[in-house]
């Protein structure tokens, strides 16, 4: 078709004439009504997205912990930039630091009278082997009195120090258990627990085999406690001085007491010798009238040292006759009556010295009954001494006719 219907083209004409009068055009008011509704359109979208990017990982976080809080969000404004060197900010009211230090509890008194000890029940450490007999569990101590086989205070003072370096002081006493003719000892230390009761720190130092006595005992400043034990328990006829004495220190390490200064045996007693009896002939004479007969008796004292002895004793002569008649050297005056059974003493030997000494009794043949004499050490004070080898102080005498 080359060219429009006149009809067609008028048609045409008309309808463009209405179109054209009920549309508005894109002027610049439309335009601009149009931008500012897409850009209010827009921040609305970014704000919406920025909360959405925001709260989701604090919903996610409340989720994952399953404790149904959602904490609030941060503000979402401009981002401010501080100073660089911002000064801290500075509180309205002053911090003063406290001056109180935590402290553990203090730790309780153990000192302990005598009074108390004597009232409250007490646990003690093991004895000896040889006084398994005494009581160690809810033991009522008793005061010192006579033929006592039960635990004892003895009549010796408390010691009062701090053992455990705990700030407090603990006690020291001697307990005791008596068994046949001696006694069983041990130093004991007590303290008391947090509610004020008596308790056992444990065994300074006990009798033991070599260490049969406890003499003494005393505490030192810092914590220490000084022990005087002994060799020998004096019983019996045996005499105190025989004891060989010594002073020993114990301290607290924390599980017990060990010992921490001073010697820790007993060697061979210095002021001992070795005495050797040896001979024993009596060779009798005729009877008189009664029926006695005179004799001569002679022995050997060796002294095979290392100790000079001032004065040596012979014992049991009067069981075997009364003397008649004796040497110059021999039976010269001096105190009787002591428990060494000597009823003659005479001048002392050196070490290293032999000497025979013969006596001269009336004896009475019938009361002969396994005659015998022994050799006794005498110092120069009068006090008689045991032997380094007690066995070869004695002989049995041999009857001659």
């Amino acid at each position: 078709m080359s060219d429009i219907d006149p009809r067609l083209r008028e048609r045409f004409a008309a309808y463009r004439a209405e179109t054209v009068s009920t549309i508005a055009g894109p002027g610049p008011d439309q335009a601009r009504r149009t931008l500012r509704w897409r850009r209010r359109a827009r921040a609305v979208a970014v704000a919406v997205t920025a909360i959405v990017l925001a709260v989701a990982p604090i919903v996610a976080n409340a989720a994952l912990r399953d404790d149904g809080s959602v904490p609030v969000p941060a503000q979402t404004g401009e981002p401010s930039t501080p100073p660089p060197s911002a000064p801290a900010p500075t509180p309205s009211t002053p911090l003063t630091p406290s001056t109180t230090t935590p402290t553990s509890p203090a730790a309780p008194d153990g000192r302990i009278s005598r009074a108390q000890l004597l009232a409250a029940p007490v646990l003690l450490p093991a004895w000896s082997s040889y006084a398994r007999g005494c009581a160690t569990s809810n033991v009522r101590l008793q005061p010192p009195a006579r033929n006592q086989d039960v635990p004892t205070l003895a009549d010796l003072d408390l010691g009062y120090t701090d053992l455990d370096g705990d700030g407090a002081t603990e006690t020291v006493a001697l307990v005791t258990c008596r068994f046949g003719e001696a006694s069983a000892k041990q130093l004991v230390a007590f303290d008391r627990d947090g509610r004020g009761r008596i308790v056992t720190m444990g065994r300074v130092v006990g009798t033991a085999e070599g260490l049969d006595d406890i003499t003494d005992a005393d505490v030192t400043e810092d914590g220490k406690v000084r022990a005087q034990v002994a060799d020998i328990q004096p019983c019996c006829s045996m005499r105190s001085y025989w004891a060989q004495k010594q002073w020993r220190t114990y301290r607290w390490t924390g599980d017990g007491f060990t010992q921490s200064d001073g010697p820790r045996s007993f060697g061979r007693d210095p002021r001992l010798t070795d005495l050797v009896l040896s001979g024993g002939d009596l060779v009798l004479g005729p009877a008189d009238a009664d029926g006695k007969r005179p004799g001569t008796l002679t022995v050997t004292v060796t002294n095979k040292g290392p100790v000079d002895v001032a004065h040596i004793g012979f014992a049991e002569l009067s069981l075997i006759g009364a003397l008649i008649r004796a040497d110059s050297s021999i039976c010269v005056p001096w105190r009787e009556g002591d428990e060494s059974g000597a009823s003659c003493r005479t001048a002392g030997l050196r070490s290293g010295e032999r000497r025979a000494y013969t006596f001269h009794l009336l004896v009475d043949p019938t009361s002969l009954d396994q005659p015998s004499v022994r050799v006794v050490h005498f110092d120069d004070q009068d006090r008689h001494w045991m032997d380094l080898t007690y066995r070869d102080n004695h002989v049995d005498v041999r009857v001659v006719s």
